[in-house]
């Protein structure tokens, strides 16, 4: 019924588990529905005309809020890390450790710079960041439908919120959980709140903020966005689900990750720019 699932770009290792998900949801209705979205290269791009394009840290790293000093050691664990975060090798035990050392060093290296709060939305606008085509019916479609999206993020929430903002699409269904930063009272960053959340610890957030799921209990059907494994447990804290559709954007490294990604997510998306299946998926959803 939805044509878009016949794209190139979707794999999908069990498509009639995915179809009677999918009635199962519709079933059920729109107003029992909620989206999960991560949002660094789930909800932005990956890469635009063959170059990447900036996650939340990234736009920050580049702009000139940082001294060259900075942007090297960023760089330098950039290139640490990131091989370890998609390492399909290891496990996700022995990733984690990691990943909170990779955060840590590189809030504390942010933190040094005296970021000023009210210069944020200039670094924004100036940057290459771009949220994936087909956002504006995306997250216009969940408002109007009065369907909650939750992005959950392991960035930066003051930027990610800016990003939306500047798209114009920053609408007030859209809850974001994300590492926070702190300003004293002249403006400057002095620090990032509460606990850290990186790739691999989504779960332990989702958990932490059952207040908000408490609120969607009459939402047990999810469709969730990801691009990452980590991007799986974001749903952990959502009481008695009834359904759970997981769309994995499979953006790099893809033959030698596909199938960890096709045993993990109900669609995988292979290098697909658009948010033209989970438009699909939500019109099919909300068309009664």
């Amino acid at each position: 019924k939805i044509p878009e699932l016949s794209n190139p770009s979707v794999c999908m290792r069990d498509p009639q588990r995915v179809q009677e998900i999918l009635q199962s949801m519709v079933k059920a209705g729109s107003n029992t529905v909620q989206v999960i979205s991560d949002f660094d290269m789930t909800l932005t791009r990956f890469a635009y005309n063959g170059k990447r394009c900036p996650t939340c840290h990234n736009i920050l790293d580049n702009s000139n809020l940082i001294s060259n000093d900075c942007k090297i050691e960023l760089k330098e664990l950039l290139n640490t890390y990131y091989p370890i975060e998609i390492d399909s090798s290891r496990s996700i035990e022995e990733k984690l450790p990691l990943m909170v050392e990779w955060w840590t060093k590189a809030h504390e290296l942010l933190v040094q710079q005296k970021i000023r709060k009210d210069l944020l939305a200039m670094v924004v606008q100036e940057s290459d960041a771009m949220l994936r085509e087909g956002y504006k019916l995306l997250f216009d479609h969940l408002y109007e439908h009065s369907i909650p999206l939750l992005i959950f993020s392991a960035g930066i929430g003051d930027i990610l919120e800016e990003v939306i903002r500047q798209a114009g699409v920053f609408h007030p269904n859209v809850k974001v959980f994300s590492n926070y930063m702190d300003f004293d009272e002249s403006g400057e960053l002095r620090a990032f709140k509460g606990e850290l959340i990186h790739i691999y610890n989504k779960r332990e957030g989702a958990l932490l903020n059952t207040g908000h799921f408490q609120e969607l209990r009459t939402r047990p059907n999810v469709l969730l966005l990801g691009d990452s494994l980590g991007d799986l447990t974001m749903a952990d804290g959502v009481h008695d689900m009834e359904n759970i559709l997981k769309i994995g954007f499979l953006n790099d490294k893809v033959e030698e990750r596909k199938q960890s990604y096709l045993d993990s997510y109900d669609i995988v998306l292979l290098k697909d720019e658009t948010l033209e299946v989970p438009n699909a998926i939500m019109l099919y959803l909300t068309v009664l």
